[in-house]
């Protein structure tokens, strides 16, 4: 089977083509699956260029979405049979999705939504499970509450603004003027160029002082530090980001705020909300490109690019 492979950590070139034997099932409650479109994830660089690498051996097959087809079953699974399109994604250390097939266990299966194809729901697993626990699990994100999305343009970004607006909220977020548009087509109610404007002095305006009651923090940097100038008394700073250096956090405890780290979420019951909500067609998946998995180089740089020609917006996706 095609699989793209990692001998060496460092940059796109090291993602590697490699022609590999397909897995097998060898326990009862084993599923293959035939992988027709995984997606690319800020996880699945991290893991390329080694931030992981005391939690992996060498080769190493990345990749955190599958979106695919049944093809065979072991004698202990029930509910699912040959045939059967699923998505999910796959455990983190676990062997990943940058392959023709992908043998996972029965219980990290869902259901794909029927009317979405491959491309679109390889874009969803991963970051359908990070941003519900983000906006629900932590945040208890209501009606009638304010949320700021930082990074309102990126896959979790785009993805959290249609959950937020789904559950009732005043959605905030952070993008370049040339998105501005399709992120308010997303559910986004005031948006903010952080290239030209300071989004904290925006936010204190817009919310006369007040600020939100949740932050979502997708782009790191200082906004630990920074970001609970625009927070709410007894507000929530929720970060999916790693912390790079220490920060000051003295503006946090002035707003009695709570701070939540969120590692990316795995999870089916989780997942299940988001294909509910995609079901009744209150959230779309937002695909910014899809590159076939032998271009997965490519795929990577667009991802890692800061200083790419057209702004990135959504879900990089690898067909196979």
């Amino acid at each position: 089977m095609k699989t793209i492979t990692i001998k060496n950590y460092g940059g796109p070139e090291v993602l590697q083509l490699k022609e590999m034997p397909a897995p097998l099932i060898t326990e009862p409650l084993h599923v293959l699956v035939k992988v027709k479109a995984t997606s690319v994830n800020p996880l699945d660089f991290q893991v390329r260029r080694g931030d992981y690498a005391s939690l992996f051996e060498t080769p190493i097959v990345t990749g955190h979405d599958v979106a695919g087809e049944i093809i065979a079953v072991g004698e202990a699974v029930k509910n699912w049979k040959p045939g059967d399109k699923v998505y999910y994604p796959p455990r983190f250390g676990s062997q990943g999705s940058y392959a023709e097939y992908h043998l996972t266990e029965e219980s990290s299966l869902s259901r794909m939504p029927d009317h979405l194809s491959y491309e679109e729901a390889a874009a969803i697993p991963l970051i359908g499970g990070t941003v519900w626990e983000m906006l629900v699990v932590r945040g208890q994100l209501k009606k009638g509450d304010t949320i700021l999305i930082l990074g309102g343009a990126g896959g979790v970004g785009t993805l959290a603004i249609q959950v937020a607006k789904s559950l009732g909220a005043f959605v905030y977020t952070t993008g370049q003027h040339i998105l501005h548009e399709e992120l308010r087509k997303l559910g986004a109610d005031v948006i903010i160029d952080h290239h030209t404007k300071n989004y904290i002095e925006e936010i204190q305006a817009h919310t006369k002082g007040k600020g939100v009651d949740i932050i979502i923090d997708t782009v790191g940097g200082s906004t630990l530090s920074e970001s609970p100038l625009a927070l709410a008394d007894y507000g929530k700073i929720i970060s999916l980001v790693d912390i790079s250096r220490p920060q000051n956090l003295i503006h946090a405890w002035e707003k009695n705020a709570t701070y939540h780290f969120v590692f990316t979420r795995q999870s089916r019951d989780e997942l299940h909300h988001i294909t509910r909500l995609i079901e009744s067609g209150k959230v779309k998946p937002v695909i910014d490109s899809i590159y076939p998995i032998e271009d997965v180089q490519n795929a990577h740089y667009r991802i890692e690019d800061a200083k790419r020609s057209r702004p990135l917006f959504g879900k990089i996706v690898l067909s196979l």
